[in-house]
């Protein structure tokens, strides 16, 4: 062995925190073991895991996720948005900052489900709307009006908060690493971080961004070789689905050694100017009008639906409740917060990581008002379109709707029906821009794949360094190689346009981490309110007992002299 390679190893060996980055290992190294030796057992208990998640705690992530979005909501507005993470100044311009939370936090799944999603409830409409009924015109934008309320404030809040809590105790205490325990540092105490309590929450979050993190890379290299045997011919076996996602895990393994600032950092700047692109490449070519006025109501809906959506959960199968409702708003909006909270660690640590020198109100704006203001409009553009287009016969998504073609296929479908008509001189002429479309359509695809698996991988090799900000290479490349292997075994126990598997490992990583994010909320209320005012109560206020302090008699005794304002 070289002095060089016994340099790295040392290194590796030296920077590992040895319990944290064991048990995560474990427990991932264990399924993906698991999964070669008996596919079948994995796959049931992922099944059971997941009824069990739903069945009690499916009401905790609803309400959870919204005290969360009303106390960003007040950070932005209130008096302790002004509080600042650490002393130095912002080491990237906004624009990067932003492109690079945008493209790290949950651009995978924006990509992924901004053609499918709007079909599915516009086909069967929340529970919630149970006048509409499906197919109809008044589905089309309450169906709108359902995405962007699962796309906009609640999921970015869950990464934000994380980001927010990590950040704070980072900078701004002694002594406390950049990890995601670091969050609960007022509950825990800063002497305890490295305490057992501590290392639990630190492994969870290594297994929850695991989880999560191999979900979102399984709906996006699913949509990749989706997109190969829908343009091409070219069908993908398990063998072939290991390969690309090989192919893929050597991508952002790439990007991630090159660092944040030359691998994160540019290829999200890229990401976003496509994104863009295609955003409004769609809006030109589809019902432009339309889409106009659809996302003006779907807009104005979700704000004044927002608490009913927030908090419907069909109250259940006990008692008068509906036991449909709830099993779609399990299918949906539960999923979706549980997906969102399993990369709550990762995205609130890589957050963190890039947020150093802002104010709360700057991350918090960005988090959850900013990243909306790109979220909106394309499922408003793509999902619209694609709702338009099933409803008005010029594309049929029936197959994707009925469930006998995967979800992935959605924009492939879309974007092959655009066609632009050029009337020149008396005479049209067809340019059929969704070809390009649909190109830009999978290189997108890819280049979100590599940002938020290099984002996430790195993050992990915090994690399980104790909160180093540049892990070694070989702690990054181990994890990388990890999450793609995960990622291909949820791909394949998925099976060919089934999303099911995916889900449900979402739901079960992410779920114990709603009451993780939750005590990070209040960490941050208790020490803003020690070191910067209450806002709601005065500071000498007594929650419990007397707060009135006993007489004590004055030099003249009882009867003395009493001071008035005219003494």
């Amino acid at each position: 062995m070289s002095d060089a390679e016994k340099g790295a190893v040392d290194t590796f060996l030296e920077e590992i925190d040895p319990i944290v980055f064991a048990f995560g290992a474990l427990l991932t190294v264990g399924v993906i073991a698991a999964f070669f030796i008996s596919p079948s057992t994995v796959e049931s208990g992922i099944s059971s895991l997941n009824d069990s998640m739903l069945g009690a705690f499916n009401w905790a992530l609803l309400l959870i996720v919204f005290l969360i979005v009303v106390f960003l909501l007040f950070l932005i507005v209130g008096p302790w948005g002004s509080i600042r993470l650490g002393d130095e100044s912002p080491e990237y311009s906004f624009l990067s900052f932003f492109a690079m939370l945008y493209s790290a936090g949950f651009a995978a799944g924006v990509v992924f489900w901004g053609p499918t999603e709007a079909l599915f409830y516009y086909d069967s409409p929340s529970p919630l709307f149970g006048g509409v009924e499906g197919g109809s015109a008044e589905a089309m934008t309450v169906a709108v009006q359902q995405t962007l309320f699962h796309w906009a404030l609640p999921q970015l809040a869950v990464f934000t908060i994380m980001g927010i809590a990590i950040g704070y105790f980072a900078y701004n205490y002694e002594n406390v690493p950049l990890r995601v325990s670091s969050a609960l540092t007022p509950i825990l105490g800063a002497e305890n971080l490295d305490g057992p309590t501590a290392k639990v929450v630190d492994i969870l979050a290594v297994f929850a961004t695991i989880g999560g993190v191999a979900t979102s890379l399984g709906f996006i290299g699913s949509q990749f070789v989706t997109g190969l045997d829908y343009q091409w011919g070219i069908s993908m076996g398990n063998i072939g689905i290991l390969a690309v996602v090989t192919f893929m895990t050597l991508l952002f393994t790439t990007s991630m050694v090159l660092g944040v600032d030359k691998g994160i950092r540019r290829l999200s700047n890229f990401n976003m100017i496509l994104f863009v692109v295609l955003m409004f490449g769609t809006f030109i070519v589809g019902p432009t009008l339309f889409l106009i006025l659809l996302g003006t109501q779907a807009f104005g809906g979700m704000i004044s639906d927002f608490v009913s959506m927030s908090l419907f959960t069909g109250a259940g199968p006990m008692g008068a409740g509906d036991p449909a409702a709830t099993e779609w708003m399990n299918a949906w909006t539960v999923f979706y917060w549980a997906w969102a909270l399993s990369w709550s660690p990762f995205a609130g640590l890589f957050i963190a990581r890039i947020s150093k020198g802002r104010t709360v109100r700057e991350v918090a704006f960005t988090g959850i008002v900013a990243t909306s203001g790109a979220t909106i409009p394309w499922f408003t553009f793509v999902g619209g379109t694609a709702v338009w287009a099933q409803h008005n016969g010029v594309a049929d998504f029936s197959a994707v709707i009925a469930g006998e073609a995967g979800a992935e296929v959605s924009g492939f479908i879309l974007f092959e029906a655009l066609q632009f008509t050029l009337n020149v001189g008396g005479s049209s002429m067809t340019i059929p821009v969704g070809t390009a479309l649909m190109y830009m359509f999978l290189v997108l695809v890819t280049t979100f794949f590599v940002t938020s698996a290099d984002s996430s991988t790195l993050a992990v090799s915090m994690m399980t360094t104790g909160g180093k900000a540049r892990p070694s290479n070989i702690n990054r490349i181990f994890w990388g190689v990890v999450l793609g292997m995960t990622a291909a075994i949820l791909m394949i126990l998925g099976g060919t346009g089934s999303a099911n598997t995916l889900q449900q490992a979402a739901i079960i990583t992410g779920t114990p981490f709603a009451f993780v994010c939750f005590l990070a909320m209040c960490s941050l209320i208790k020490d803003f309110g020690s070191n910067y005012g209450r806002v709601l109560l005065q500071d000498e206020t007594v929650l419990i007992g007397s707060s009135r302090k006993p007489e004590t008699e004055s030099p003249s005794g009882p009867g003395g002299a009493v001071e008035t304002d005219d003494d």
